[in-house]
């Protein structure tokens, strides 16, 4: 080196590194409050999964495998889940101007309010476009454009920034431990993450808000939830402090578009099932995270059953579902293949007996005495057992109110989603009420709330029933209890006989079907009806059945009540929780056909799908009709023939001789034998290939008909189908079924006889 030169120092000789990337660099200043964010996320997180297997108790064996399944997949659905919990803070820490405000002044605040509307448009079309979201479902969408409307207008390096990220972060956590809070009472109730249901919850937010209110002290949890925030506020504050010693906009803009990437990446490759591995269903619960599990249920609320379900070719599907629906009596119209119109023809006049059809609300059929509870709450139910035509083994169709009314009403197989109820073009289908309609019959549907609950006076009413709601209750009637669902079950029905004696005055038959509200949290009744504590299950259960006693001492007294069919059922059952997916003693529920006059006492012991009620009862009745329903007349079907569809929103069950089918998106599936005690299940190795096909094509060729609109009625549907000739008596019974002569009513095959003397019914003493 030439004398004179000072040699380089080391620092001389380094390498120049952007300004951004040092470890005091402005852009890791600026997010650096993401990163408390991020640790706040994932200790909540942790603690609510913490809390929900000590809730879960003995479900979860505590063994080594299922805990690091359960926390080690959960903090991967964690940290997926926190990419989209960030965004909020994300924009904030992006749009936010370092030194001076970029907004000022009318014209600038102006545009910039257009531009924000112009991408909040944009993007409520996209998720209407894509996943048929509406605005009662994407409301919460304004949130973030309400926070990112004010950023501009203030500098991050100021006293106004430090005290909105305070705000902002404040904010950030109560609503996660309010979350939190929520997935905890939401796993009280069902024993699941949060789902579809609580993706309803988003529409009908007035029952909902209600139902919390009268169920819970909510005052005293929402400020319980403040002191919390503000103590975990304090003790992570010093992380939100501001600073930021220049950056500049796109290099923030780098971050945000990173984040944008790991967004669309983590929604494409990772999906709600993924975690589903396991074959305990609290362990793949437990394994979730709420957050995503409940924008993975919005994802799936409209579900293409034939883009993301196992199929067959449509041919062979509809063959299929034709040859599955044949029975003795029922013969098919047209030799159309896609066409399931079929004329039902029984031997004699048909008996036009007034209907009352019962859906009773979570009246699962372990609440029963005749089926093993000791708690003794539903004493008229059970002596009704003796004097009804009683089924034991009858399957609902789902979890929700909407799949009940679905199954009762239309008689098809739960889609997958929504329930048909709520989809758009669900008018003028083929229902229940259009064959007693054809008849001169009045049809209701009577409900003690309000019924835009889950759009049912909409549907109801474009379906061929008169929709009768708690707006219809007269106002000098006497209210003995109410709540946020509905008036008590009394009041409900001191209302249906109201409509039953208007029709019956006018010369009319009628069928009204009732859907009841007491046996639903907050579980509040009129005082002084049944011992057990007013606020509780067993308490509302008690006043259900007490409730359903004094209905028929009332409707007893009226003249029209000795031509007068009572069907008592249930819409599903009360909880949904167990260890499989599908577990079927979640789906068993009650059946009553009372009628002393006309059907005498007996109980089948047959498995029967709740699409099978409503065939069932014509059949009963004798009627000679057209039918598209999917269910069977039970007393005509041929033993081993019986199925049931127990299925979710997104998991579609066929339960056929024993063995339980599951489809499930991305075209997997389950095969189990069910428990139907404990809703354990036990593989089956290998899959009995033909009763996959079975459900395929059950569930293909409904989801199909319904979205080609050839599930709507048809003028022809009125055609009057004759009976059968009387030389028809001689031909030879169906296996399986005992032909009832005209006029009466068939005996059930394969059912223990009771006693066949037909009376009345005493009302118990509660």
């Amino acid at each position: 080196m030439p004398a004179g030169h000072a040699s380089p120092s080391c620092s001389q000789l380094e390498l120049p590194v952007p300004r951004a990337f040092t470890p005091t660099s402005p852009l890791r200043q600026r997010f650096r409050p993401l990163w408390w964010l991020a640790v706040v996320f994932l200790v909540v997180s942790l603690a609510t999964r913490v809390v929900l297997l000590a809730m879960s108790g003995s479900e979860v064996p505590h063994t080594p495998l299922n805990l690091l399944y359960a926390f080690g997949v959960g903090l991967g659905y964690d940290l997926v889940t926190f990419v989209y919990v960030a965004w909020p803070m994300v924009l904030f820490l992006w749009l936010v101007p370092t030194r001076h405000a970029t907004v000022s002044g009318l014209a600038r605040w102006l545009a910039w309010l257009l531009l924000l509307a112009l991408v909040y448009a944009l993007c409520l079309g996209a998720l209407y476009l894509h996943y048929r979201a509406h605005l009662g479902m994407t409301w919460p969408l304004v949130l973030p454009f309400l926070l990112v409307l004010p950023l501009p207008g203030f500098a991050y390096a100021s006293r106004t920034g430090q005290w909105v990220l305070y705000g902002l972060a404040l904010l950030l956590l109560y609503g996660l431990l309010f979350v939190a809070a929520s997935e905890l009472v939401f796993w009280n109730e069902f024993s699941v993450r949060f789902n579809f249901i609580a993706v309803d919850y988003l529409v009908y937010t007035n029952e909902v808000i209600g139902n919390i209110r009268e169920s819970y002290p909510i005052g005293r949890w929402l400020a319980l939830l403040a002191v919390g925030t503000l103590v975990l506020f304090a003790v992570g504050r010093r992380a939100l402090r501001v600073r930021d010693d220049g950056s500049r906009f796109w290099q923030r803009g780098k971050v945000a578009l990173l984040w944008l990437l790991l967004t669309a990446v983590s929604t494409a490759a990772v999906n709600g099932s993924m975690k589903d591995r396991t074959g305990n269903n609290y362990v793949n619960e437990l394994a979730g995270n709420g957050i995503y599990q409940f924008f993975n249920a919005f994802r799936s609320s409209h579900l293409d059953y034939a883009k993301f379900y196992r199929t067959l070719p449509d041919d062979e599907a509809f063959r299929r579902v034709r040859e599955m629906l044949k029975t003795p009596e029922a013969t098919y119209v047209s030799d159309d293949p896609r066409d399931l119109t079929r004329a039902i023809r029984r031997l004699g006049p048909e008996k036009h007996l007034n209907v009352v059809l019962i859906s009773v609300e979570s009246l699962s059929g372990d609440y029963l005495g005749t089926f093993g509870n000791r708690d003794h709450i539903t004493p008229y139910l059970d002596a009704l057992v003796g004097q009804s035509l009683f089924f034991d083994n009858l399957y609902a169709n789902g979890t929700r109110t909407v799949r009940g009314l679905e199954a009762l009403s239309l008689s098809v197989p739960p889609t997958p989603g929504d329930s048909l109820l709520k989809e758009q073009g669900n008018e003028n289908l083929f229902s229940l009420a259009t064959v007693f309609n054809d008849r001169g019959y009045q049809s209701d549907f009577v409900y003690g709330g309000y019924g835009e609950f889950d759009n049912m006076n909409y549907f109801f009413s474009h379906n061929g029933y008169r929709a009768v709601d708690r707006r219809d209750i007269p106002k000098t009637a006497a209210i003995h209890s109410e709540n946020v669902w509905g008036v008590a079950d009394e009041d409900l029905y001191t209302l249906a006989l109201g409509q039953m004696d208007r029709v019956h005055a006018e010369g009319k038959p009628f069928f009204l079907h009732i859907m009841t509200t007491s046996n639903h949290r907050p579980y509040t009744f009129p005082a002084g009806r049944v011992q057990q504590a007013n606020g509780t299950r067993l308490g509302a259960v008690a006043y259900t059945d007490w409730a359903i006693g004094d209905f028929i001492r009332r409707a007893r007294e009226k003249s029209y009540f000795d031509d007068t069919v009572f069907v008592i059922t249930a819409d599903h059952c009360a909880s949904s929780a167990g260890k499989t997916s599908v577990p079927v003693n979640r789906y068993h529920v009650p059946l009553w056909i009372y009628a002393p006059k006309h059907v005498p006492p007996q109980r089948v012991a047959r498995l029967m799908g709740q699409v099978d009620i409503a065939p069932t009862l014509l059949g009963l009745l004798n009627f000679s009709y057209r039918s598209r329903f999917f269910g069977y007349d039970l007393f005509q079907l041929e033993p081993g023939r019986e199925r049931a569809f127990p299925a979710t929103y997104e998991k579609l069950g066929y339960l056929h001789r024993d063995v339980l089918t599951v489809l499930e998106p991305q075209r997997k599936l389950e095969q189990m034998k069910p428990d139907y005690a404990s809703g354990d299940a036990t593989p089956i190795v290998p899959q009995d290939e033909e009763q996959i096909d079975q459900a395929v094509a059950y569930y293909q060729v409904a989801s199909e008909l319904f979205r080609r609109g050839q599930l709507v009625r048809r003028p022809e549907d009125s055609t009057r189908v004759p009976p059968l000739p009387a030389e028809a008596a001689t031909a030879p019974a169906p296996a399986g079924s005992v032909p009832a002569p005209a006029g009466s009513v068939p005996a059930p095959a394969s059912s223990a006889a009771a006693p066949a003397a037909a009376g009345s019914v005493p009302l118990p003493a509660h």
